[in-house]
């Protein structure tokens, strides 16, 4: 594969509250190659967000800090970088396109307007005009109709759709080279994901950009993305491809989360949901975090006592897993869930 346009290593990040540190991320490494999508999934609270919140610039600090870590993007760390050169970086090069467009686009502020500011600051010798006509494009491009009259109009003029296909002419706006999309269909209606599923693909074409994908909808994982880091309590827990990811995962949390997607073929009453719930991450159980609900730990006292490493599985080494036991789960699957 071509060298990685980012690289993530050892990302560590805690939150301080009332209540004690919140271990948010530990120890996150992954890839992310040119012109790929990388989904990265997991139940609320796994990390996902976080992970790329803090790569930006973007957890607050405090409560927030990263305690370790680097995200190394064309040369130079993004976790040390001066808060000046990050933020010609961030919507440029690295752009992001967050979960709620209702609650991140300013309601004071004319589509038109968000989406020309967003090009301008990059690129600051650009006249009103042509920033204006590259504004029409992009909303174009994304499939936003009527685009003359669109950009002036206010965020609560537009549909849930419309306003996230907007954020999405805002994050492409300056042709990045990596793009991260944050939840975008979790707040529309089936009919409107597909809408923007196809708007995502869009964009990829236009600018040939790598994109991480924060999702916990497998469904979409398995409509758009190349490799799957799957999350759990903070940390990585598996790495492979996505054919790999669902045809023959190996990590027991992984397996759970296929087991309770619904698919044609199979009734309600054969989904598997994960027993339990996700530790805490100001207290998480010793050894693997996932044990207390993991069917294949069977109570054995390496689960309960060392946290395993994100080791390589296979000959090609590329599908990695954080399970002492991933060996064993080709043949325990049925116990623990089958999913295909």
């Amino acid at each position: 594969m071509p060298e990685p346009v980012l690289t993530i290593r050892d990302l560590t990040v805690e939150f301080d509250t009332e209540d004690g540190v919140v271990h948010a991320v530990t120890d996150v490494s992954f890839d992310l190659h040119p012109g790929e999508v990388l989904g990265v999934v997991g139940e609320s609270g796994a990390g996902k967000s976080v992970s790329m919140l803090s790569v930006l610039g973007l957890i607050p600090v405090p409560p927030g800090r990263i305690v370790r870590g680097e995200a190394h993007f064309k040369g130079e760390d993004l976790l040390k970088l001066p808060r000046r050169r990050l933020r010609e970086i961030r919507g440029g090069p690295v752009a992001m396109i967050f979960q709620d467009p209702m609650t991140s686009l300013n309601p004071v502020l004319t589509i038109g307007d968000q989406v020309s500011e967003a090009f301008k600051a990059h690129h600051p010798g650009t006249n009103d005009e042509a920033a204006w006509q590259r504004t029409i494009e992009l909303l174009e491009l994304v499939g936003v109709p009527f685009a003359e009259r669109r950009v002036d109009q206010f965020p609560h003029q537009l549909s849930g759709g419309m306003r996230q296909r907007a954020m999405i002419a805002m994050a492409i706006a300056n042709d990045p080279s990596v793009l991260v999309a944050d939840e975008p269909t979790t707040a529309l209606d089936v009919t409107i994901q597909a809408q923007i599923i196809e708007v995502l693909k869009e964009a990829q074409r236009e600018t040939q950009a790598a994109i991480v994908l924060i999702t916990h909808d497998l469904g979409l994982i398995a409509e758009l993305a190349d490799r799957v880091v799957v999350m759990y309590a903070g940390r990585v827990v598996e790495l492979a491809d996505v054919f790999s990811i669902f045809d023959s995962p190996r990590h027991p949390y992984t397996v759970g989360l296929l087991s309770g997607v619904a698919r044609l073929g199979v009734d309600r009453e054969q989904l598997e949901p994960i027993p339990g719930q996700p530790p805490s991450l100001i207290t998480p159980p010793p050894g693997c975090a996932f044990h207390p609900r993991c069917a294949l730990s069977q109570g054995r006292a390496i689960c309960r006592t060392e946290v395993p490493e994100l080791h390589a599985l296979g000959v090609r080494g590329d599908h990695r897993s954080a399970c002492h036991f991933a060996e064993e789960l080709a043949s325990a699957r049925p116990h623990v869930g089958a999913v295909l």
